[in-house]
């Protein structure tokens, strides 16, 4: 899965993250939808669906909604998940803004190897249970930063 995600741009990847955020809101993604969420033009869209199908990742056919396939849902969900943890890890332990954070998980994501992504996970949940078990840790921490 590592190979696929490298294989997706940054901006297909974020395309799939929109249909798989639609599908799930709605059951289906329409050209329309995405071009509004990511503020694109529909030529732009249209290309970047003809891509993520001939990658076996979306169902799509002009003029209809488009769907994930199976691999694609799975590759929108390790997406979605690599942006969750880092959002998470720069937020909490680095003491970003959410929308900076947020921002830069986006851009990290399809750039993080499995071992990276794991390990910051790992390191994540660390500091997190010991910050929760010794909130001075937390404060002292933060000082870091200032």
């Amino acid at each position: 899965m590592e190979k696929d995600l490298k294989a997706l741009s940054e901006s297909l990847g974020d395309y799939l993250e929109t249909i798989y955020n639609e599908v799930s809101k709605k059951g289906e993604a329409k050209v329309t939808d995405i071009s509004n969420i990511l503020n694109v033009k529909k030529a732009s869209v249209t290309g970047a669906l003809i891509s993520l199908k001939n990658k076996g990742l979306i169902n799509y056919e002009p003029y209809s909604s488009i769907t994930l396939t199976e691999f694609g849902e799975k590759l929108a969900e390790d997406i979605i998940q690599k942006h969750k943890v880092m959002s998470e890890f720069l937020e909490n332990i680095l003491n970003l803004s959410k929308e900076e954070a947020v921002e830069n998980a986006c851009k990290m994501e399809h750039i993080m190897s499995e071992t990276m992504f794991s390990r910051m996970t790992k390191f994540s949940i660390f500091i997190q249970d010991l910050c929760q078990k010794d909130p001075e840790l937390k404060q002292k921490i933060s000082k870091l930063y200032e």
